[in-house]
């Protein structure tokens, strides 16, 4: 059998990001920073990492900062330029490698997140392709979704990033069950979306990572509308299952939930410590940190 490689992500980007308002009043949530890289960008480069080389952003109103960001900014290389520093001119290039391709296609109406990915559709294609959530901000050696790629190259089916949560929220997730094939690997049996505790089939929540063949789409297309009033992807993923396999992979990694404002926090001062530039000074002042 041909082996198909993956070559295309798809970055769900047309929320309104209400939870961080007023500052996603006038900026999309995905151009939040975390230290010094916004999280779409965090995304991007995960994927870049996996192999991929096409994005496709699925955007609304508002979001333009988005495509301004990783364009080419002619003026403000030629003034890095004029000024010799060379190391920013480097650093704002590097953005948009020439060997990477970008397209933006407008998801109309919120209608939920399965009904963003079909937005897609037509430049998707009959390829296998990524789903990456920015709000999901994961960090993994080497990066979660260059892990997922492996697993997808070697069994030539949808792969859904996964980890264990709290009973508790199980609502916040899609939820899978299914044959455990090694520790990190499940055939997934079950999927549901946003599962109350007593009803979950498991503790096993989908993260913002997927790899999904195109199939998903025709099961997308005429689900009806379901938690929330929405088109959710879970529910295309389920139809996809009738037909082909779809797997669940415990990813080495650790998830920031950057959607939540908790999340975003905890994410900024890990990454802060870690940052090469800063992270020995910013170590040092929350040692002497005095705490109310």
């Amino acid at each position: 059998m041909h082996k198909v490689t993956l070559k295309k992500a798809v970055f769900p980007v047309a929320g309104l990001g209400t939870r961080f308002l007023p500052a996603t009043k006038a900026q999309p949530k995905e151009m939040l920073p975390v230290v010094d890289k916004p999280l779409i960008q965090y995304a991007v480069e995960e994927a870049y990492a996996a192999g991929i080389r096409h994005m496709i952003f699925v955007t609304g109103r508002n979001k333009r900062a988005i495509e301004d960001h990783f364009d080419t900014a002619y003026e403000l290389e030629t003034e890095l330029e004029a000024a010799g520093k060379q190391e920013l001119l480097e650093l704002v290039r590097s953005m948009n490698p020439g060997d990477m391709d970008f397209s933006y296609v407008r998801q109309p109406r919120s209608l939920g997140l399965g009904h963003a990915v079909l937005c897609a559709e037509h430049l998707v294609g009959s390829e296998p392709f990524a789903v990456l959530l920015a709000d999901d901000l994961m960090v993994g050696s080497p990066p979660v979704l260059a892990q997922m790629a492996v697993r997808f190259a070697e069994l030539q089916q949808s792969v859904l990033a996964v980890q264990e949560v709290p009973a508790e929220h199980t609502r916040r997730y899609g939820i899978v069950a299914g044959e455990s094939i090694n520790p990190q690997l499940i055939r997934v049996t079950t999927i549901v979306e946003k599962p109350a505790a007593e009803v979950a089939p498991s503790r096993m929540g989908v993260a913002g990572r997927y790899i999904l063949t195109p199939a998903v789409f025709r099961h997308i297309r005429k689900q009806p509308t379901g938690v929330g009033g929405e088109i959710q992807l879970t529910d295309g993923i389920a139809g996809l299952m009738a037909e082909e396999s779809v797997y669940a992979y415990r990813y080495e990694g650790k998830r920031y939930d950057c959607g939540s404002k908790e999340g975003f926090l905890e994410a900024t001062v890990e990454l802060a410590l870690q940052h090469a530039e800063v992270g020995e000074h910013f170590r040092n002042y929350l040692k002497n940190l005095q705490v109310v």
